[in-house]
């Protein structure tokens, strides 16, 4: 198997052909932060959370799915990164639902961990939010899209494990939500790979919570 040698926070290391540079930061121990990324699921790098810098590189990269290529000098945590990840943070959370003392998440919430390791409290952003009623049709799942972050983890999930499409994207830009399709049927096993895959708490299992009653027509207020 061919090695590819790179330059990682300044120390030599190894890798193998066709691995992500948060693939190779894994196994040398280092933690980079994900959102949209999850193991076993096809990367698309779109929340940019895991972004890392290569030298000579005109901009950060995605390091979930970069490829590893020769002589690579690679920074994980250098300031630019750090300060570009905390933007990123706290314009996810200027446009996220702000109830966690009551979300069933609670610390669980991978949104909320990044943010505390990155020492993101209050965002200095003002933002927009969007204020979805509970979605308790489903069987086996309750949704709560005032908490989606749009990561995408449950259509990816519904795909490529559940191997039915039932999860998509509605609408675009700042009206873009997480979608169910009627014609697509459902079991518990394929919800419980979505809710295992949702990194807040915009999907729960049926029957652990007690939705909430809301006006059924979404809401807008400036946070």
């Amino acid at each position: 198997m061919d090695k590819i040698n790179v330059i990682l926070n300044g120390s030599p290391v190894s890798g193998t052909k066709g691995m992500t540079i948060l693939q190779l930061a894994k196994e040398n121990g280092i933690d980079i932060p994900t959102l949209c990324y999850m193991e076993g699921l096809s990367p698309t790098g779109s929340c940019r959370m895991c972004v890392v810098e290569v030298k000579n590189s005109r901009t950060l990269v995605a390091s979930c799915h970069t490829p590893i290529q020769p002589d690579m000098d690679i920074q994980t945590h250098s300031p630019k990164v750090l300060k570009a990840r905390r933007v990123i943070i706290e314009l996810l959370l200027a446009n996220h639902s702000d109830n966690c003392l009551m979300c069933d998440k609670a610390n669980l919430c991978e949104l909320r961990k990044i943010a505390a390791d990155l020492d993101v409290g209050l965002t200095r952003y003002s933002g927009q939010r969007h204020f979805y009623p509970i979605d308790d049709e489903n069987p086996y799942l309750v949704r709560d899209l005032s908490k989606c972050i749009l990561c995408r983890r449950c259509i990816k999930a519904s795909r490529e494990k559940g191997k039915v499409s039932y999860f998509g994207i509605g609408s675009r830009g700042f009206e873009s939500n997480i979608v169910s399709s009627p014609d697509q049927e459902i079991n518990e096993i394929i919800c419980e790979v979505c809710l295992d895959a949702c990194p807040v708490g915009a999907l729960s299992k049926k029957g652990e919570i007690l939705p909430t009653k809301r006006n059924r027509k979404p809401l807008y207020i400036k946070g």
